[in-house]
C-alpha cells in the first residue's frame, strides 16, 4: 500500500486531534475532577496513536502511548490531576505538534523526547504524585489490563459457566517487540482459542485489535473445557508470542476482578461504542464532555450510522472555481444588458432563469471559501495560558465573535500577526499581580479577543485592561533609537506616536526576554496586515488599557453593491456598508467647527463630498440645489457621502488594482461592468475615523 497517498489526510486529522487535545486539556485544568473530559482526551490520544502507528511514525505513537498510560490512571480514578501532571502533558502535546510539523515539512517525525517520556513514566510509577489503589506499583501493561470491564450480561455468562462446571480463564498475551503483524498474530490466537472454547470479552476490543490499534499486550476472558496448561501451550504455539499468562477463575476471583474494574465502569460510559474504531470519532464529537447516549451500541452496529458527509478540498481548486465563476458573472451582467436592449422576450426569460441559477451557484461558491475565525482563535487559549505561567501573571482570555466568517486566504495569513499582538498584550499590557493590586485593579488581567463584521470588512480587536501606552515613554525610546527627530516628535499627534510601535526595531521593553524585547514583532504585524489589504489602529488610555484594532477585507471576489454615477465616472459602494439612501437640500447642510454636517435621526453626522475627494472634473455638487446621499456605517459611527446619481444594485466582481498602483485612499478595488467599463469600488470604512 502506498502510504504517501494518505499523508495529507494523516496531517490534517492529526492537527484536528492535537487541537482537540489542547482545548480539552485547558477545560480539564479548570475542572480537574471531570472524568468525562479525561475520557475525551484519552480517546483523542488513542486515535492519534493508532493513526501514527499505521503510518509508521513510531516516535509519535510511542509518546502518545505514554500519555495514554497517565490518562488511563486518571480516568480510572487511580491518579489525581496536579499542576506538574498538566505541565508534563502540555509539554507532550508541544512535542507531538513539533513532530507533526516536521512530517508536514517532509521530515520523518522523529524527535528526542526521552526526558518527557521519563517524566510520564515517573508519573505512572507514582513518583511525586499522590495515587490511590497502589497504582505506583503497577506497570504499564497491568494498568491497561485494569481498564477491562464486564457488563452485567457478560459477568452473568462467566459466573453461570463456572457453576455449570466449565473453566473460566483470564488470559493475557504479550507479543514480541519485533512483531511486524500484530493484528495477524492476535487473529491467529483468537482462531486457536475458538476451536476449543468461547471468547467472551477482550481488551482492547476486537475491532481495535483487528486494526492493530493496540500495544504488544491484549487480554481476554475465555470459557472452555480444556486444561489451563493445554490452552497456554496452544497460544505459545503461535509464532512471535513472547509470553502468555493464563489464570483459572472461580466465583470469588471473578468477583474480585469485577470489583477492581468497578471504579472504571462509570468513567468508560461516555466513550464511543466498544467496537467502534477510534478514527471514526469526529472533532465535533470530541469537543463536548456530555456523555453519548448511544455509546453502548454493539460493535456490529458501529458502521450502521450516518457516514461522513464532508470532504477536504485543496484551496487552490476553490480559487480556480471562484475565478471561473467571476468571469461567468461578468458575462451574465452583459447578457442581461443585451436582453434588455433587444426587447426579445424569449432571450429575456432565458437570461432571467440563468440569473436565478447563477445566484444560487454564487452563494454556494462564496460559502465554500468562508471559514470561521475560530479556526485561528482556538489555539490562543493554550498560548495565553503558557504565557501567563512564563511571565508569572494571571490572565483571562475572553473570546467573542469566533463564529465570524472570513475568506480562507485571509484566515491562512492572519494567525501570526494575532500571535504577536496577544504576546504584546500579555507582556507589555497586563501588569504583574503586585502592580495591578497597587493600582486598585483585580489581580487577574483580562485580554479580550473579539471579531465582528463591519461593511465589507472584518475587524479583529485585541484589548487588555493593562497599563496602557504612555506617549512620553514611546517618544523617549523613539528619540533614543533615532526613529524620529526632536522636531518631528514635537508635532506628532497621539495616533502618530502610537504608530511608532510598528516601526522596525522599536521596542519599549526594558530587558530582552523569551517573550519580547528584541524589537521584532509589531513591525511584522503591520507589514502582514497591510499586505492583506488591511490596516491596524491603536487606541489606548494610560493606566486603563490598550486596544489593537485590525481591519481586514473580506477579499471575496463577488459582492452585492450599489452602482453610482458622478459625472461621467461610475463607482460601486458595497451594500453591506450602506445604511440608507436619500436626498438633501443645500440648506440642510450645517457647518460645525469647520466640518459639514447634516441632521440624521436626531444626531449630526459628517457629510463627505466624493466629487471633491476624487476630483471628478464634470460634476460639482455646489451647483446643485438637491444632492443624492448615501449614509454609510462603520461600527456604530455614520457618515453621508454626496453623489450625482444612482444607477442601481448589482452583483460585482472585485478585481485588485495590481501591484503597480500605489494604495489609493478610499478605494478597495475595481470591477468590470456589463458594458465593459471599469468602476472603482469605494472603501466606506476609510471615510469614517
Amino acid at each position: 500500500m502506498d502510504m504517501n497517498q494518505y499523508l495529507t489526510m494523516f496531517i490534517d486529522e492529526s492537527n484536528d486531534h492535537l487541537q482537540s487535545l489542547n482545548e480539552n486539556m485547558l477545560q480539564l485544568e479548570s475542572n480537574p475532577d471531570d472524568i468525562g473530559i479525561v475520557q475525551i482526551i484519552f480517546r483523542s490520544a488513542h486515535t492519534l496513536k493508532g493513526m501514527a502507528a499505521t503510518m509508521g511514525y513510531e516516535d509519535l505513537a510511542s509518546l502518545t502511548h505514554q500519555m495514554e498510560n497517565v490518562l488511563d490512571l486518571v480516568r480510572n480514578e487511580k491518579l489525581k490531576m496536579q499542576d506538574f501532571i498538566f505541565d508534563t502533558l502540555f509539554k507532550s502535546l508541544d512535542a507531538l505538534e513539533s513532530m507533526v510539523q516536521d512530517i508536514t515539512e517532509g521530515g520523518d517525525g522523529k524527535a528526542d523526547v526521552s526526558s518527557i517520556v521519563a517524566s510520564l513514566q515517573s508519573i505512572v510509577r507514582g513518583e511525586g504524585a499522590s495515587t490511590g489503589g497502589g497504582a505506583a506499583e503497577v506497570d504499564n501493561s497491568v494498568a491497561a489490563v485494569q481498564g477491562i470491564e464486564l457488563d452485567e450480561f457478560q459477568f452473568s455468562v462467566l459466573d453461570q459457566s463456572i457453576s455449570e462446571g466449565h473453566k473460566v480463564l483470564y488470559i493475557q498475551v504479550t507479543l514480541r517487540e519485533d512483531c511486524q503483524l500484530k493484528a495477524v498474530r492476535a487473529y491467529m490466537v483468537f482462531e486457536t482459542l475458538e476451536r476449543s472454547g468461547e471468547i467472551v470479552k477482550t481488551y482492547p476490543d476486537v475491532q481495535e485489535i483487528e486494526q492493530g490499534e493496540f500495544d504488544r499486550v491484549f487480554s481476554l476472558y475465555y470459557i472452555t473445557q480444556r486444561e489451563t496448561q493445554d490452552i497456554e501451550s496452544q497460544i505459545l504455539g503461535v509464532s512471535e508470542i513472547e509470553t502468555t499468562t493464563v489464570v483459572a477463575l472461580d466465583h470469588e476471583s471473578l468477583q474480585q476482578m469485577v470489583q477492581e474494574s468497578a471504579a472504571t465502569a462509570e468513567a468508560v460510559k461516555p466513550q464511543v461504542s466498544e467496537g467502534a474504531p477510534a478514527a471514526t470519532v469526529s472533532p465535533e464529537a470530541k469537543s463536548t464532555s456530555a456523555p453519548a447516549k448511544e455509546s453502548k451500541a454493539p460493535a456490529r452496529n458501529a458502521g450502521g450510522g450516518n457516514p461522513s458527509r464532508t470532504i477536504r478540498v485543496d484551496i487552490e481548486r476553490l480559487d480556480v472555481l471562484m475565478n471561473l465563476f467571476s468571469e461567468l458573472l461578468i458575462d451574465r451582467v452583459r447578457l442581461e444588458q443585451l436582453a434588455s436592449e433587444s426587447k426579445n422576450q424569449e432571450l429575456t426569460d432565458t437570461v432571467e432563469h440563468m440569473s436565478r441559477v447563477s445566484s444560487d451557484l454564487q452563494n454556494i461558491v462564496l460559502k465554500l471559501r468562508m471559514v470561521p475565525v475560530d479556526t485561528v482563535f482556538n489555539r490562543f487559549p493554550r498560548m495565553v495560558r503558557d504565557l501567563a505561567k512564563t511571565l508569572d501573571k494571571k490572565i483571562d482570555l475572553i473570546i467573542t465573535g469566533a463564529e465570524t466568517e472570513l475568506d480562507r486566504t485571509v484566515i491562512d495569513e492572519i494567525g501570526d500577526p494575532l500571535v504577536h499582538l496577544l504576546r504584546n498584550s500579555a507582556d507589555h499590557g497586563v501588569e504583574p499581580v503586585a502592580d495591578r493590586i497597587a493600582a486598585g485593579k483585580p489581580e487577574t488581567g483580562t485580554v479580550h479577543l473579539r471579531a465582528f463584521h463591519s461593511g465589507n470588512n472584518v475587524f479583529i480587536e485585541i484589548e487588555d485592561d493593562g497599563r496602557g501606552i504612555y506617549r512620553d515613554k514611546i517618544l523617549k525610546n523613539a528619540l533614543a533609537k533615532g526613529v524620529v527627530t526632536e522636531a518631528e516628535a514635537a508635532t506628532m499627534t497621539d495616533d502618530e506616536v502610537n504608530q511608532l510601535l510598528f516601526a522596525p526595531g522599536f521596542s519599549t521593553a526594558e530587558k530582552i526576554s523569551d517573550v519580547s524585547g528584541r524589537g521584532v514583532g509589531l513591525d511584522v504585524v503591520k507589514s502582514k496586515i497591510v499586505a492583506l489589504g488591511g490596516n491596524v489602529t491603536i487606541y489606548s488610555t494610560p493606566g486603563k488599557g490598550t486596544n489593537f484594532s485590525v481591519q481586514l477585507p473580506l477579499t471575496l471576489s463577488i459582492i452585492a453593491a450599489m452602482l453610482i454615477r458622478m459625472g461621467s465616472e461610475k463607482y460601486a459602494i458595497p451594500l453591506s456598508s450602506i445604511v440608507e439612501t436619500g436626498i438633501i437640500k443645500r440648506g440642510q447642510i450645517k457647518h460645525v467647527h469647520g466640518s459639514r454636517m447634516i441632521q440624521f435621526r436626531e444626531s449630526l453626522i459628517p457629510v463627505i463630498s466624493l466629487s471633491r475627494l476624487f476630483e471628478v472634473p464634470d460634476f460639482d455638487e455646489e451647483l446643485e440645489e438637491e444632492t443624492e446621499i448615501v449614509v454609510i456605517r462603520k461600527g456604530d459611527r455614520l457618515a453621508a457621502l454626496t453623489i450625482d446619481d444612482f444607477i442601481g444594485q448589482s452583483e460585482i466582481v472585485i478585481k485588485n488594482l495590481g501591484k503597480y498602483l500605489p494604495a489609493i485612499q478610499g478605494v478597495s478595488g475595481a470591477t468590470i461592468l456589463g458594458d465593459g467599463q471599469v468602476a472603482l469600488i469605494i472603501d466606506a470604512n476609510a471615510f469614517i475615523k
